[in-house]
């Protein structure tokens, strides 16, 4: 029986379509639909429902899943414990946001090609929300955002969280007042990540706890464009210390005394359980290598153990 065919099975049921299974195998359709046809012919069942619109599970195919599932993760876990690393190929697509990519993913995508030059990564910079929708679609393998992704069959590890500052332009003048409170901040524009992110709500939720309106919120989707607004006065903003800390160091922005103090943006590093990648748990345990070396008492900091628990 051909590996790559129940390979093949197991993408079209988790996707739904043989299109998407094509694309997330680097395979023509008609490749697929061949291989998927052939499987069905050897086993003499019928493992889909074709029509126009759709492709669902028949319930033999539905009982084929977790088998294929069991199959594939063994024939992973062999291929990880006995083949040279330099020999694995493949795609591993790793979904994370604009915080990690601009502190961890360098470092994590040196230690990736150094120890699986075969393995191709395919990055996906999103929102938390859109890297979690990935995930739990399977277009993604191994996320890393602001968490956890509560979904059935998902791992979530704490990958650590990097220390919030409010940051303004010192043409704003506002970091010689002292401390400041939240009503002092509403002047000048509020600014933070896209709306219903993990920050917007924080941020929502200290200004109902301090009885203030939230007109002046501005929300941006791109942690350098937030930066570059800040910079040039637009507005102030709870930024990662990790992140500003060469602004900062300029001058080109000043560090706000403000309480209470933003909350810290606490990551996770998630995966689905089954997962029949024979490197994404290992691409998961260099992430927290990245990760445990980049810690930084009060700027970046971690629980747990090396492999995340």
């Amino acid at each position: 029986m051909n590996l790559r065919f129940i390979e093949t099975f197991l993408w079209v049921a988790r996707l739904g379509s043989f299109s998407a299974a094509a694309e997330r195998l680097g395979a023509t359709q008609a490749a697929v639909s061949h291989r998927v046809a052939t499987l069905e012919d050897e086993l003499g069942v019928t493992l889909f429902d074709r029509d126009p619109r759709a492709v669902t599970l028949t319930p033999i195919g539905r009982q084929a899943v977790p088998r294929a599932e069991e199959i594939m993760l063994a024939v992973g876990a062999f291929r990880l414990a006995i083949a040279d690393p330099g020999r694995l190929e493949g795609t591993i697509s790793i979904g994370t946001n604009d915080v990690i990519s601009h502190t961890m993913l360098p470092r994590i995508i040196g230690r990736v090609r150094e120890r699986f030059p075969g393995i191709t990564l395919d990055l996906q910079i999103e929102t938390s929300a859109n890297i979690a929708r990935g995930l739990v679609e399977r277009r993604i393998d191994v996320a890393i955002a602001m968490g956890p992704i509560e979904a059935s069959r998902v791992v979530n590890l704490d990958f650590g969280s990097f220390e919030s500052v409010w940051v303004a332009s010192p043409s704003l003048g506002l970091s010689g007042r002292g401390t400041l409170g939240l009503a002092d901040l509403l002047p000048r524009s509020l600014m933070t990540f896209s709306r219903e992110s993990p920050p917007h709500l924080m941020l929502l939720r200290q200004l109902a706890d301090a009885g203030l309106a939230a007109s002046p919120i501005s929300n941006v989707n791109s942690l350098i464009t937030m930066m570059a607004l800040t910079v040039d006065g637009f507005g102030v903003a709870a930024l990662p210390r990790l992140v500003v800390e060469q602004h900062l160091a300029a001058g080109t922005l000043e560090a706000l005394d403000v309480q209470p103090a933003f909350p810290a943006l606490v990551h996770h590093l998630s995966y689905v359980e089954q997962n029949d990648s024979p490197v994404v748990r290992a691409i998961a345990s260099i992430a927290f290598e990245a990760a445990a070396e980049a810690i930084r008492p009060g700027v970046f900091e971690r629980k747990g153990t090396s492999d995340g628990r």
